[in-house]
């Protein structure tokens, strides 16, 4: 895979239904209620960052306390903003270095309270990055185009997955959903998701690849489609992938869509697993989303 397809593949880890922008009128809007979502849901340099503005915006509120609080701090110059900015630092993570103390009652208000505040701080930043850290995610790719190919006569939808781990995932579901712009007998249009019924739907063990196939029948959704009517019904595959990870004991989930410019009709998927001499099978990610007409 070129790097220009790994770039375009992690800057699109969900599927594009998702990704389109919604404008939602005359919602409420409260992020502060519920605010612990939030911060799980950015990434993780938005996340750092904000806790990174919230330490250095306590600790600046504190030092201009502490600077109106006059000469209350032994050891730092009268009115200094920087000498209280940085016992400020100190007392907020309790190291004391004891070159600086409070010296007056007010002082010593503010440090108690500067100290409630900061392992306030320190207990929750530090529950937000280990839930974030240790969060459940499942390392599946799934190929960059799908496929149409003949299957004993009958012609299949397919496309293909695997576990980048290569350890165990134990009850995997596949679930796949056409997505389409419909009329209705009244002249309303609107969006309509069918379920396709695949060939395997789940595996008990999903250790290395997995081809989803779905038969175009005279039952399916897609019976009698082309390529060109699957562009004007601006139709979508949603694929959803469901499994328990042996190693975490924990649900992963991985999601996935193919547009119709992504579905290649009669080709076929390059061989990505051979067998070693010593009887264990090799997989070549090199070319597992390489097709070939048929």
């Amino acid at each position: 895979m070129t790097d220009t397809k790994a770039a375009e593949r992690a800057a699109r880890p969900m599927p594009r239904l998702a990704d389109r922008g919604v404008v939602a009128i005359g919602a409420p809007r409260r992020p502060l209620s519920d605010l612990y979502h939030a911060l799980m849901t950015v990434r993780w340099p938005a996340m750092l960052g904000l806790i990174l503005i919230w330490y250095l915006l306590l600790n600046l509120v504190f030092a201009l306390l502490y600077v109106l609080g006059g000469d209350c701090i032994q050891g730092a110059e009268p009115g200094s903003f920087p000498d209280a900015f940085f016992f400020s630092v100190q007392t907020f993570a309790t190291i004391g270095y004891g070159a600086m103390a409070p010296t007056t009652t007010y002082a010593h208000v503010l440090v108690t309270s500067e100290a409630f505040v900061g392992m306030l701080t320190a207990a929750v930043a530090t529950g937000l990055i280990f839930a974030k850290f240790s969060k459940p995610t499942a390392r599946v790719i799934f190929a960059d185009t799908a496929i149409v190919a003949p299957r004993n006569g009958v012609p299949h939808l397919m496309f293909r997955l695997a576990n980048q781990r290569g350890n165990q995932i134990v009850e995997a579901r596949l679930q796949v959903a056409l997505a389409r712009w419909e009329r209705t007998q009244e002249g309303e249009t609107m969006r309509r998701f069918h379920d396709l019924e695949l060939v395997r739907q789940q595996s008990l063990l999903f250790v290395l690849t997995w081809t989803a196939m779905h038969p175009i029948d005279d039952r399916s959704p897609l019976h009698g489609a082309t390529a060109q009517s699957l562009i004007e019904e601006g139709a979508e595959l949603v694929v959803s992938f469901v499994g328990l990870d042996e190693t975490m004991n924990q649900t992963v989930h991985a999601r996935w869509s193919y547009r119709p410019d992504e579905i290649r009709w009669n080709h076929r998927y390059a061989d990505i697993i051979a067998v070693l001499p010593d009887g264990r099978r090799q997989i070549d990610y090199r070319v597992f989303h390489n097709t070939a007409p048929l």
